[in-house]
């Protein structure tokens, strides 16, 4: 694809998002999920790509991801009042890890056990039990410096895709870091 057709799809990919921001950040969210989940599973030695687990990853993107993103960074602007200087960004960064980053890891959590994997509730909570201190105390070694670059440069209408590109990566890393798990148990 030439450069000149790429400045045009940015650029109604821009247009959208001013016309459309919920749509367009929804839409981005549960792309960028799908492709995670389509990388993750040819990492992790998946053969052949389960269509299921990709469409619900797909539409916890779509229907939560982008949403929840949409709307608390409008209410962190609204509370901090659209300020950058580095303590208001720092409150931010600090509300959102202890809001929505141990709320988003629980949920997904939840999700992908019942949802994705289809186990029984007990089993889900044994999981979270086990895992999700571990995950939440990774979250919070990476999240944070993700968060301040988010708050201190990113444009408010960019910030759910720039968190879900970043999140694309994470994703990846979760599940290659979840087939390590399941790896060195079966030895």
């Amino acid at each position: 694809m030439g450069s000149k057709a790429k400045k045009g799809l940015f650029h109604q990919y821009l247009v959208q998002l001013q016309r459309h921001p919920l749509r367009t950040k929804a839409i981005t969210a549960g792309v960028l999920s799908g492709i995670s989940d389509v990388v993750s599973q040819k990492l992790t030695g998946i053969q052949k790509i389960q269509l299921r687990r990709l469409v619900l990853k797909v539409l916890f993107g779509a229907v939560y991801l982008g949403p929840f993103g949409h709307f608390l960074y409008i209410l962190l602007d609204k509370i901090f009042k659209g300020k950058k200087d580095s303590k208001t960004v720092a409150k931010k960064v600090v509300l959102e890890q202890l809001t929505s980053s141990p709320w988003n890891n629980l949920l997904f959590m939840i999700y992908y056990g019942l949802i994705i994997e289809g186990r029984p509730w007990m089993h889900v909570k044994t999981n979270i039990k086990k895992n999700y201190p571990s995950v939440q105390l990774t979250a919070w070694t990476f999240w944070p410096v993700v968060g301040w670059v988010n708050h201190q440069y990113v444009p408010l209408q960019f910030r759910v895709i720039f968190h879900s590109l970043i999140a694309f990566g994470w994703g990846i890393f979760l599940n290659l870091r979840a087939r390590s798990l399941t790896l060195t148990k079966a030895k």
